[in-house]
């Protein structure tokens, strides 16, 4: 049962995720890449906050009885590293289009496992490479990424699918160690409201006029994807380790698809239809044969 709640958990905070493209790039209009992440975090912080308190602070004390000094590195990676990725994927939304942006975006499925391979003590079932490069040909396709000029702003975005590979890396391993969902998903927040408040104030116009302009998109992306959908991924992760849980994430392209169709009227091809085959036939794979070997 809870692997099942931590299913659709994943998936919500993936649909969340992929609607939250259009926001993420109209919410930019009249304010910097830094200032929009640092307001966008704050609003999340502010809304996951008062939830961390009255449901988890009785918690802390059992919790935190190994010390605190694990949870607040783990916590600080994860921070950071969300605070890079999406700090990058939001600059190179000013030098690439949403296209580019969401195929790139997706290299963090074969990172992930990747990564726990060379450094990694746990194996990797070999679901998830056949599972990865689904996904990419899902991407591909989804993305109409055949028919896109490669800008300097796609290193950005791959780079930065890099640092959401390590935030679902480390993500897993604190939730593993303390069930305070709620708790880290704030901490994370703050730290990337902090570290962006200080960059755009550097380098940006903090101007509140400006701020107010795009509230709407501010709220949509700070309360529901910067809030609600980081808690849930957190929470998703506490029962599926990270490769697979980076498959069914790459579901944010399908989203964002479906998304741009129903609400922007953007016309769906063979190519995209085939796309988001690819990427569920990935997602499946990877949850399913795993449990074969299970109940053989």
């Amino acid at each position: 049962m809870s692997k099942t709640i931590s299913l659709l958990s994943a998936l919500l905070c993936t649909f969340i995720w992929g609607t939250t493209f259009i926001a993420q790039d109209t919410g930019m209009d009249d304010i910097g890449p830094f200032t929009f992440n640092a307001v966008r975090f704050f609003v999340g912080f502010l809304a996951i906050i008062p939830l961390a308190f009255l449901f988890e602070f009785k918690k802390f004390k059992s919790e935190f009885r190994l010390g605190l000094k694990t949870f607040t590195i783990l916590s600080f990676l994860i921070g950071i590293s969300l605070f890079l990725g999406s700090a990058l994927q939001q600059v190179a939304l000013l030098y690439t289009d949403v296209a580019n942006a969401a195929f790139f975006t997706i290299f963090y499925v074969p990172i992930v496992p990747i990564i726990i391979f060379l450094f990694g003590k746990k194996s990797i079932h070999w679901s998830v490479w056949p599972s990865v490069v689904l996904c990419l040909i899902g991407g591909y396709l989804l993305t109409n990424f055949y028919d896109a000029t490669v800008r300097l702003g796609d290193s950005l975005v791959l780079l930065g699918a890099l640092f959401w590979s390590t935030h679902i890396i480390f993500t897993g391993m604190i939730i593993k160690k303390y069930n305070l969902p709620l708790t880290i998903g704030a901490v994370q927040t703050l730290i990337v409201a902090l570290f962006s408040f200080i960059v755009g104030i550097t380098y940006e116009e903090f101007i509140i006029d400006n701020i107010l302009n795009e509230i709407d998109s501010i709220l949509y992306a700070g309360v529901l994807s910067g809030g609600l959908a980081f808690v849930l991924q957190i929470y998703a992760q506490r029962n599926i380790t990270p490769a697979p849980a980076a498959i069914i994430f790459s579901m944010e392209g399908v989203f964002a698809t479906v998304t741009a169709w129903f609400l922007l009227n953007q016309i769906l091809g063979i190519n995209n239809l085939l796309g988001c085959f690819f990427i569920l036939c990935g997602v499946l794979l990877s949850q399913l044969l795993p449990l074969l070997k299970k109940n053989s």
